[in-house]
Formats: structure tokens, C-alpha cells, sequence
């Protein structure tokens, strides 16, 4: 790459992964500029000091836009030539409907891609899912059939499939497993905040399947990182996993939760879990049910009168599905990861991030930790 300066677009950059884009982006001398366009402002976003110190950057400004609109979507492009666009954007509640995922993802990123190649970026980077496949003994590789389990991962495939046939598009896709880190909400923060609800409780954390069920991981500042490696490599037409190297498993993560929050846990089986699934909206219910009391009460002990934060599980949450990558195509080509596994450290992040409206000393007070 050139020392030439660059312009970026970060396409959601107010989100989970787009902020930690946005701060790799801020500390890299070669880049002059960095757009933000999100439909939440940064003011509602539950940044904590890092990122809000990084946003008000010179470097830095914001757009509002509805991405899912065309007009508003070609509007948040202006009008600068962007070196980069970047889309981290895209619909990641679970549990709605069809609909809700064909416009938050598969068009709303058509829109962005169009957008990037009229305006000929350099560089179109899009943010897709692992969720493709669901092999225990066999990880998946970019080039392997894909078989996507949830409907993110549906419209992500359906979205990814479309990009690759648009004119004039230098595209590469990143692949993520879960992604874990300060500001995550739904990767393995759910797990962290049910081991709290259970030590709260003084009982024994009861999992489904058994310690074998695969969950990779990758945390965000190497997704950052890759983006920005990638990105300055320019070369498109690539898709990527983006996943460290412990092939993270439940048990993996469920023995950090249990030593964090001094609590016992065991798993019902294979079995068991089978037999539970057939009323799977009444087992749902039962698990929040179970948790979302007693987790109201703790953050009322803790002084916590409003948190993002949520033990409330979807269906997809409880399925038996292997998120299992094979992450060797990246690091063929030269990427190294600075967290290559999960610890009990980079877990406890999210206590200590202060946006999370969590932070460490709540929990001291509640006497967690």
C-alpha cells in the first residue's frame, strides 16, 4: 500500500464491532478521515470513555442514516471518494421475523455495495456469519457448502452471493464466529451475565447438549484488525474467517464463567436436551423465567437502573449447532492474532468497560466478584 492518506466509510459504526473498526481506524496515521453512519447516534449507543474519546476525534464525523432506504443509504456516501467503505452494519436481534432479516441484511447491504462500487472504492469489506455450516468433526472452510443455521446467517449468504455478481466491486467478506469483547452484547456476554444470575441464586448452572457443543470465537479487536489488515492489502474477491485458534468450545467458556463467578455447573446431556426441544417455546419461557427475575433484582442490588445487558435467550440460542471454523486461509496469508483464545482476563472486559453500566465496582457491591 501507498502512503498516500485514506478516506473510510464505516457503514454501522456505532455498533458493537463498528466502533472497535472506527478506533483502529483513528489510530492509524495513514488514514485522514473516517465517516460514521449509523441510525443510532453516538450519544445513545452505550459507548464507553474509550470509544467516546475515539469518536470525538478530528478525524471523525457522523452521518444518520437508514441504510435499509436506497435514497438515505446513497445519501450517507456524500460527496467524497471513499478509499474504503467498510459495512458492519445489519439487523442482529434475534427472534423476529423473516421480513425483518431480508431488509436489515440482505438489502440493506446491497444497498451499501452498489453504493461502493458507483463511487469506486478501493476496498468493500462486509461483515458476514460463520453460521454456515454445522459439523462438529469437520470446521468450515470459505470454499465449503454452506448449510446457514440461523437467519442471520441466511440473509448474510443470500446478501454475500449478491455482492460477489455486482459490476465494478472489489469486495472481500469477513466470516465471524462469535465475536467477544467490551461493548458485546449478545456473543458471549449473555453466557457472563447467567453465570451472575446463578451465583446470585447460590445454585448450580445447568447447561443443554454437553462441554463438546462448538462455539469459535474471535475477539473484536482482532476483527478490527483484520479489516484494517485486509483492507490494506487490497486483495478483493476473497472471503475470510476470521476466527482465533483455541476451537472454542462450550465446556471452554462455561469453566472461565464458573471460576469468574465461583459457581458449579453441569450439563443434562444429549438426551435430555433432545427430549426438551420438543416444546421448545415452553422450555424457552421456563429459562427466562428462570433468569430474567432474579437478574432485575442483582442489578438492583448493584445500584443499576438501566442496563443493555440481558440474560433473555432466543431460540436459536439453545440449538444444537456446531459453530466450528476453520480459520487457516487468514493466517496462511500472514494475519496474527493478538488474543488467540479467550481467557478469564479478556472475559472480565465487560466488567470493566464503562459503558457497559455494569462495571467492575457494581459488582463488587453486589458482591460478585
Amino acid at each position: 500500500m501507498s502512503d498516500e492518506k485514506l478516506k473510510v466509510l464505516v457503514l454501522g459504526g456505532c455498533g458493537f464491532i463498528g466502533r472497535h473498526i472506527v478506533s483502529e481506524l483513528v489510530e492509524d496515521e495513514n488514514v485522514e478521515k473516517v465517516c460514521i453512519v449509523d441510525k443510532v447516534p453516538p450519544q445513545i449507543a452505550w459507548l464507553n470513555v474509550y470509544h467516546t474519546t475515539t469518536f470525538s476525534n478530528k478525524k471523525v464525523s457522523f452521518k444518520s442514516a437508514n441504510l435499509i432506504n436506497p435514497g438515505s443509504c446513497e445519501s450517507s456516501f456524500g460527496d467524497t471518494e471513499w478509499d474504503w467503505v467498510i459495512n458492519a452494519a445489519g439487523e442482529t436481534k434475534s427472534g423476529q421475523v423473516d421480513a425483518v432479516f431480508k431488509e436489515g441484511i440482505q438489502k440493506l447491504s446491497i444497498n451499501c455495495a452498489k453504493n461502493a462500487a458507483a463511487r469506486g472504492a478501493k476496498v468493500y469489506i462486509e461483515i458476514s456469519s460463520g453460521q454456515m455450516g454445522a459439523s462438529e468433526k469437520i470446521p468450515n472452510k470459505e470454499d465449503s457448502t454452506c448449510n446457514p443455521w440461523t437467519l442471520t446467517a441466511k440473509y448474510k449468504l443470500l446478501a454475500e452471493e449478491e455482492i460477489k455478481s455486482i459490476p465494478n466491486l472489489n469486495w472481500i467478506i469477513l466470516r465471524l464466529p462469535i465475536v467477544y469483547g467490551p461493548g458485546d452484547r449478545q456473543g458471549i456476554t449473555p453466557r457472563l451475565v447467567i453465570g451472575a444470575v446463578y451465583h446470585h441464586l447460590g445454585e448450580i448452572m445447568k447447561l443443554l447438549w454437553d462441554e463438546n457443543l462448538k462455539i469459535n470465537t474471535v475477539h473484536v479487536t482482532d476483527v478490527s484488525r483484520a479489516v484494517v489488515w485486509l483492507s490494506k492489502r487490497g486483495k478483493t474477491g476473497q472471503i475470510y474467517n476470521v476466527v482465533d485458534e483455541c476451537n472454542t468450545t462450550q465446556g471452554y467458556i462455561t469453566n472461565i464463567i464458573s471460576n469468574i463467578f465461583n459457581i458449579n455447573h453441569e450439563y443434562i446431556g444429549n438426551i435430555l436436551s433432545t427430549v426438551a426441544k420438543t416444546d421448545i417455546e415452553g422450555l424457552i419461557s421456563e429459562i427466562n423465567e428462570k433468569h430474567l427475575a432474579p437478574w432485575a433484582a442483582l442489578c438492583s442490588v448493584g445500584g443499576v437502573d438501566n442496563t443493555p445487558l440481558s440474560p433473555y435467550l432466543h431460540q436459536e440460542a439453545i440449538m444444537k449447532e456446531h459453530l466450528h471454523l476453520d480459520g487457516s486461509k487468514l493466517r496462511k496469508e500472514g494475519f496474527k492474532y493478538n488474543v488467540p483464545k479467550p481467557s478469564q482476563e479478556k472475559l472480565m472486559e465487560l466488567f470493566i468497560d464503562e459503558g457497559s453500566s455494569l462495571s467492575h465496582a457494581t459488582l463488587l457491591k453486589s458482591k460478585i466478584i
